[in-house]
This record gives C-alpha cells, structure tokens and sequence, in this order.
C-alpha cells in the first residue's frame, strides 16, 4: 500500500515585534478524514494523518473488539482507483474466511458516529461495557526504569512530521530489550496509538484472543502529550504493561491503570518521571 505525504507547505507571513519580518513557506501537519467501512458498510470517520491507514485501520478495530487477532481478516484496502478525487480517504476491511465481523453486537461503535482524532471512545453507552472485555496485563519481571526512559528517547527520535511541522503527535513501543518495534506520527493522539497497535498486530507482537504471538511482546508504549482513558485502554488490549508520557495522565486514565496493572509514568523527560500506577512493576536500581 503506497504511502502518503504527512505534510505540505503554506505561505506564511512570519511577525517580529509586532511586524510582518519576512515571508516564507512552512510545513503543515495534513489532516484529511479517513472513513472505515467493514465489508463494504460504512462504521466510522477518523480525522488523521495519511499514511499507515491499514495498520489505523486494524489497531482501531483490535482495540475496539471487532477483530480479535489478524486472522480474522481478509484484506484491508483502500476503495476507489488511483487518480480518482478523494481516493485514499475511503478503507475497506474484509473478514477471513469463515469470519463474520459484526461491528455492532461489539458494542464498540455505532453506525453513522463520527469518530475524531480526540476521542478513543466514541459510540460506547458505558465505560463499564468497554471494561468489561478487558482482561488484565499478566504479571511479570519489574522493568527496569531505564526502560520508560529509552521509550521516550525513542518516541523523540522517530518523529520527523513532529520536527518539520511541529503539530503531530507520536507513539512508539520498545522491547524489553529497548528495540523499536513500531513509531507512528498522526494528528491525532489515538490514532497514532492506534497504528502502532495495528504494526504489532500485523508483526505477531500482540497476543490474542485465539493467536499466540510469534516474537518478543512490547514492554513499553511511549506517547506524546498527556496520557488519557482510551492509551491505556488500548495499551491494555495490546497487552502492554507499562506506559511512558511527556505530560500528565488523566485522572481515569490512572484509575484504568490501577485496574489493568499497568505501570504508569508522567512526565518523562530528563532521567526524571512520576509513576502514578503500579511502581511495583518498574525496578528503581
């Protein structure tokens, strides 16, 4: 699937001390709707950042419930034709053989809801209902704190859209061993989550509901801004059990960590961090 530009450029007239200095052209962040439709019916409109659309694609449908490992689906691919106005705003997600999707008895959407890039939770009645189906991150080996540092380090080196346009938000996952397994930029904070949870998904690093994961699983989820109910929601169903921000977490985002056993860091930056769930799960040596 080819990949689209993150950005493009503007004029733009640059002020100094209240006067027009100079004018120039600046890169710009693109923001274009994506709607996703499950065999060929319409369920959702995402405002994103092009490229990665079918890893968005899958992690948002993973997330939500209506996939429950990579086997369930057929194909993902754009709709239209190349050189056809609006192609490659439109994804079309099949099932496999013998899977019937059905969005709807999920609980996890409703037909004609317009999900933004700022809200993980559109469509659902209850937070209960989307914590219902959420089991918990299994217990295991306290990660050493260099871990939450290294998956900052990381998310800051794999955001190019950020540094030349300085309006997208990143997420990245690390290893227990501090490699990379996946980094996207989006307009949108969940989004990006969302295509970083759909590389592991495509990579075997998730394991799932009826698929054993192949390779090494992420130990940490690093995102840019402040870190909300839907990351760690997404981070659980991932099975991810620590996550790392540059800013604060939400009040019910700590709630959700505290009752999925997920480490939880703020604040991550310059060897320093506040833990607000589980510190037990990072090793302070």
């Amino acid at each position: 699937m080819s990949q689209r530009d993150s950005s493009t450029e503007r004029a733009i007239v640059r002020i100094e001390d209240g006067v027009a200095a100079s004018t120039d052209q600046d890169a710009i962040a693109i923001e274009e709707p994506l709607e996703l439709r499950v065999a060929g019916d319409p369920l959702a409109i995402t405002m994103r950042t092009p490229g990665q659309d079918r890893e968005l694609a899958l992690g948002l449908l993973f997330a939500e419930g209506v996939i429950a490992s990579l086997s369930d689906v057929g194909s993902v691919a754009h709709c239209g034709r190349p050189g056809q106005e609006g192609y490659g705003n439109t994804i079309d997600v099949t099932p496999g053989p013998g899977v019937a999707l059905q969005p709807e008895r999920t609980g996890a959407m409703r037909r004609g809801t317009l999900t933004n890039a700022a809200c993980g939770v559109c469509g659902r009645r209850t937070i209960e209902d989307l914590l219902a189906r959420i089991e918990p991150v299994p217990a295991g080996p306290a990660l050493p704190i260099a871990l939450l540092w290294r998956a900052s380090d990381a998310l800051a080196r794999h955001q190019p859209g950020f540094t030349r346009t300085g309006a997208l938000h990143g997420a990245a996952t690390i290893d227990g061993e501090g490699q990379v397994l996946a980094a996207h930029e989006d307009v949108g904070r969940h989004n990006a989550v969302d295509k970083v949870v759909g590389s592991l998904l495509v990579g075997g690093h998730v394991p799932s509901t009826n698929q054993t994961s192949s390779h090494a699983g992420p130990a940490v989820l690093a995102v840019s801004g402040r870190i909300s109910f839907e990351i760690v929601q997404k981070a659980a169903t991932a099975g991810i059990p620590a996550i790392c921000g540059v800013s604060a977490p939400t009040s019910l985002a700590i709630d959700m960590a505290e009752r999925v056993g997920i480490a939880l860091a703020g604040f991550v930056r310059e060897r320093r961090l506040n833990l607000y769930a589980h510190p037990e799960r990072i090793a302070l040596s």
